[in-house]
């Protein structure tokens, strides 16, 4: 298996797309790569797989992370004709997520279920607010992509990293001296690397849960990057609460039909 940059994988998936838009209602953005937006038609949505579109507009908490902004929608010719949505983007990770995890059944499989320690049948919730507390007694509004039962689950695929922060950030959270050894944190000139990935781990103390990381085999810069946090952390029980598991470990215990739309449009093959 190749390894990939960020900007590699995104030409992968862009030229992938390009070649898959053709059956489907779509447009381009501007520049070098270009993303491929799609657009809903008939009842369906070429972003999605069609089992996993229709579990997701027929549920209003799921239906409403498809409004999810387009932080990019500037760089879409037309951009003022209608709103384009994050989730339209065919190198989004949360689409990638929903259509794994809506998908009907996929979480009483029990290779997936073992894979990621969860209970069979558990429902997803996603982009839920983490709540892990300050030292001022609020709580932060950190966003988790995706949580099943006790499992909160950053998901990544092009995103170049895992986010910087200031380092007076990272002292605003009650907890951080005593779950990290700040000298093993990759801090630089008064910013900390890898900020989602600290909070989410911040987070999972906080509820007493697990954390996983799900990225793609093919990027070992954010595989490196999550063993440098999971190393900085000083207990061993919120250790064994962390992990990190590859889309292409998810392919091998999926249904058919989502191993190949995950091997057509993302070139992700267990």
């Amino acid at each position: 298996m190749g390894r990939l940059s960020a900007s590699q994988l995104r030409q992968e998936i862009s030229a992938r797309n390009l070649a898959r838009g053709r059956d489907f209602a779509h447009e381009l953005s501007a520049g070098f790569v270009p993303s491929v937006i799609y657009d809903k038609a008939e009842g369906g949505h070429g972003n999605f797989l069609p089992a996993s579109y229709a579990r997701i507009v027929a549920n209003p908490t799921w239906r409403q992370r498809l409004k999810k902004a387009y932080t990019a929608s500037r760089f879409v010719p037309r951009a003022a004709d209608r709103r384009r949505y994050e989730l339209e983007c065919a190198s989004s990770s949360d689409a990638l997520l929903m259509n794994v995890f809506c998908y009907p059944g996929v979480t009483r499989n029990p290779g997936l279920c073992g894979l990621l320690g969860i209970e069979r049948g558990v429902e997803p919730d996603f982009g839920i607010r983490a709540r892990t507390p300050l030292n001022n007694g609020l709580t932060d509004r950190t966003e988790i992509d995706m949580r099943l039962g006790s499992l909160l689950v950053e998901a990544k695929l092009t995103e170049g990293d895992f986010q910087r922060a200031p380092l007076q950030r990272l002292a605003q959270y009650r907890d951080s001296g005593e779950v990290f050894d700040p000298s093993a944190l990759p801090i630089h000139n008064g910013v900390v690397h890898a900020w989602q990935l600290i909070r989410g781990v911040l987070a999972a103390h906080a509820r007493n849960a697990s954390f996983a990381v799900l990225c793609d085999a093919r990027r070992p810069d954010l595989i490196e990057s999550w063993f440098r946090i999971v190393s900085a952390v000083t207990a061993c029980s919120l250790r064994t609460r962390l992990g990190l598991v590859t889309w292409q470990e998810i392919a091998v215990h999926v249904p058919l039909r989502i191993r190949r739309f995950l091997a057509e449009k993302y070139g992700i093959e267990g």
